[in-house]
């Protein structure tokens, strides 16, 4: 290796501008180290040649160890260009053992609380900084559409608008006050855009979306946060109308760097640009998939080594000239010295790590999180267990597979989930509550909690087709458990000698993430069969339905009280417990839709008017539960909606007042929700969609008017054109506690020409 004097080179002088750094960097660079600062490698492989033979500008997945490892290499490289070091943290310091793991970001959406998210975000920034992190991927901004798609977790659930709010709350936590911030980390808002848009819920298929339907329903929460100032963006791993994002001309440079006017970072997602090659087969070889992916504007290239030395040949080939890949290098050699990288490379920082990770305030706040993602759907009387009438100790069964299973509860991206290799037994046990722990500690001296697994969920057996052209291994196969007529009896004798049964049921880790979609929604193995015995035994039953999105219960337990919970974190089973035991109040909402069948996809309710009737020949179109939905242990109801400006112009705002009363005997954590139905538009658009949210607290007994607000800018549609505008015209703002037609009220406004 040639040595270099450095010590008077202006791109390590700070007191020059960012631009006439990168400027003396670039220069100073050969083309390999150019492409090598493109590309983003994992981790796990040999660090040596990752920094060394391939001049990586970036990694991830990187163990404690070997954060220290690749930064000693860096000191060794000839330009000492640092590394930016990032990670899946998506609901917490996913893969540090021991860090504060939030519930999944589904949970978050269900306490449609941005204060609570940012907060959120911004405990995970401190902890994944202070380990020598840089960059998260995350928040995710894809919206929920079919069921079946396995990264439904993963979202903020069925609605942009609501996706638009909670995300930009996210970005503002992780990059909190600038990057000169310590705590700071850089967000990435992915999958840029439409790659929910599933065929049949397969991840990662075609997204057979027009350009019109991505600026009505996919765009608006990407533009959101590229405005909050959202350091990154990922692209996703789909092709739309036959273009790979990764080459979306259209929708790289006319919208995001043209109309929206980004100027922040662009990374693949893993081995897209390979993809092209060996999967999606549009391009020839890694040469003319480099070429491509270079001029649509693509900056960090994650985990497509064969990148290397594609690039290098569509250059000396005259496919693609140097000077395009200088202007990706220099947004990410930008981005470095913005982040103040070369100043301080931000390692691990030990006292930091001792005073940071899992701190007591960071788990309050996870288990505040999770209290108010829970989410009351159905109550027969049996909830809350604490106010059951009657006097003297209680026995409760608590049974199924997932009232103890620790790892699960924590949901996808966390410990062993299987995206790394350094935490195969995932995160410490103690540090954990399940819902088996939560309510034997809850619980008074004199109750009696029993317990009873009821029913196996899955067993795995290796894809025959073996790895991807890739190398990458395939994800096993799941084979559903045979229901145990020997565990569901031991279950149905402990829930007989029981007051009351508490079952925990939902999916495993397996069934959930990236190539793990699912053909069904109902519950897998053998805990259909389990709910139905205990149905069937008479004693009163609450379920809990700990999963990782909607799925669909046995007609068995159709009255029984039942709880969603999206995967809750660590503290999850004592937020559980609490609800249960009726220590808190009911105070989560659904940000998504529930089928009663898979047949109904998609479910979500912002649907486009026009149909031949409203349900299918042998089942309702109606959802199980709508997006929305939530009950309190108190009853709430609404009256004398007003709309205060029944007459606006454009540029003004919607002005009206509810009265919402609690009537019940309860505390009560009310969302009020505010959708607008544009009465008359020039193309066919949603019945009416959700444009604010109001969080209300009332005591028994109380009513309270609330004031609401709605800027007629956001009473737009998506012309045919493709523009987004506000048509004059009759409009209804509806009021209520979900987005079900029936729940709302309705008052008319006029926007003038």
């Amino acid at each position: 290796m040639t040595t270099v004097d450095l010590s008077t080179a202006p791109y390590l002088d700070s007191r020059l501008s960012v631009d006439e750094r990168v400027a003396d960097l670039l220069g100073r660079m050969t083309l390999p180290e150019k492409v090598g600062q493109m590309m983003q490698l994992d981790a796990r492989e040999d660090l040596d040649e990752i920094v060394h033979g391939r001049h990586a500008g970036s990694i991830l997945h990187t163990s404690p160890a070997k954060v220290l490892q690749a930064a000693a290499l860096t000191a060794q490289t000839r330009l000492r260009i640092p590394l930016l070091v990032a990670e899946d943290c998506i609901h917490g310091h996913s893969f540090w053992e021991g860090a504060t793991i939030f519930p999944t970001q589904l949970g978050m959406a269900a306490t449609w609380d941005t204060d609570l998210v940012e907060q959120v975000a911004r405990a995970t920034a401190a902890e994944v900084a202070a380990t020598g992190i840089h960059w998260t991927f995350s928040p995710v901004l894809c919206i929920a559409r079919d069921l079946r798609w396995g990264r439904v977790d993963e979202t903020f659930g069925e609605d942009p608008f609501l996706i638009g709010e909670l995300a930009s709350a996210m970005v503002r936590g992780y990059q909190g006050d600038g990057l000169d911030d310590p705590d700071a980390i850089l967000a990435t808002a992915k999958h840029f855009a439409g790659y929910s848009e599933t065929q049949g819920g397969r991840d990662a298929s075609e997204a057979d979306i027009s350009r019109r339907k991505l600026r009505s329903w996919f765009l608006p929460p990407f533009e959101r946060v590229a405005r909050e100032g959202c350091r990154t963006f990922m692209l996703g791993y789909q092709t739309t109308d036959g273009v790979p994002i990764t080459v979306n001309d259209w929708l790289l440079s006319d919208v995001l760097r043209g109309e929206w006017g980004y100027t922040g970072t662009l990374i693949t997602d893993w081995d897209n640009i390979g993809r092209m090659v060996w999967e999606q087969k549009v391009q020839p070889d890694y040469a003319h998939a480099a070429a491509a992916a270079v001029k649509a504007g693509n900056d960090m290239v994650m985990t497509t080594p064969k990148f290397f030395e594609g690039a290098l040949e569509a250059v000396a080939s005259g496919l693609l000239d140097e000077a395009d890949i200088d202007r990706a290098v220099a947004r990410v050699l930008s981005l470095k010295f913005r982040f103040g990288l070369f100043e301080n490379p931000r390692l691990p920082d030990p006292e930091r790590i001792e005073s940071v990770i899992a701190s007591g305030a960071h788990t309050d706040l996870n288990l505040e999180v999770a209290r108010r993602s829970l989410v009351l759907l159905r109550n027969d009387g049996t909830l809350p267990l604490g106010s059951a009438s009657g006097s003297g100790s209680r026995r409760i069964a608590v049974v199924g597979p997932l009232a103890d299973d620790a790892q699960t509860q924590l949901g996808d991206w966390a410990g062993s989930s299987g995206q790394v290799d350094w935490m195969p037994d995932g995160h410490p046990r103690g540090q954990i509550t399940t819902v088996l722990d939560g309510l034997r500690t809850l619980v008074a001296a004199d109750w009696s909690v029993e317990h009873a697994d009821g029913a196996g969920i899955l067993e795995l057996t290796d894809d025959p087709a073996g790895v991807f052209p890739d190398g990458q291994p395939r994800p096993p196969i799941v084979v559903p458990s045979e229901p145990d007529a020997a565990q569901i009896a031991e279950a149905v004798a402990v829930a007989e000698r029981s007051d009351v049964v508490v079952a925990v049921v939902g999916d495993r880790i397996e069934l959930v993430g990236e190539g793990r979609s699912t053909a069904t929604l109902e519950l897998i193995g053998g805990q259909r069969a389990l709910l139905e015995a205990l149905a069937a035994a008479g004693t009163p039953l609450v379920v809990v339905l700990l999963a990782s999105k909607p799925l669909v219960l046995p007609d068995a337990v159709r009255d029984a009280s039942l709880v969603w919970v999206a995967n809750p974190g660590m503290r999850g089973g004592q937020a559980i417990a609490e609800l249960l035991l009726g220590i808190i109040e009911p105070a989560g909402r659904l940000p998504i839709s529930f089928a009663r069948h898979a047949g109904q996809q998609p479910t979500y309710y912002n649907q486009i008017r026009g149909q031949h009737g409203d349900r299918y020949a042998d089942l309702t179109q109606e959802p199980a539960f709508a997006f929305g939905d939530g009950l309190s242990y108190s009853t709430v109801e609404y009256s004398a909606l007003e709309v205060l400006s029944p007459v606006v112009r454009r540029g003004e705002t919607v002005r009206a007042r509810v009265r919402v009363a609690n009537t019940g005997d309860r505390p009560a954590h009310e969302v009020v929700q505010v959708y607008v139905r544009d009465a008359v538009t020039s193309v066919s658009w949603a019945d009416r969609e959700l444009k604010a949210y109001r969080h209300v607290d009332l005591a028994p007994g109380q009513s309270a008017v609330v004031d609401l607000e709605v800027p007629v800018a956001d009473c737009t549609i998506v012309d045919a054109a493709g523009r987004r505008i506000v048509e004059p015209g009759a409009f209804e703002l509806l009021v209520g506690p979900s987005s079900r037609a029936e729940a709302l009220l309705s008052s008319e406004f006029i926007v003038e020409a």
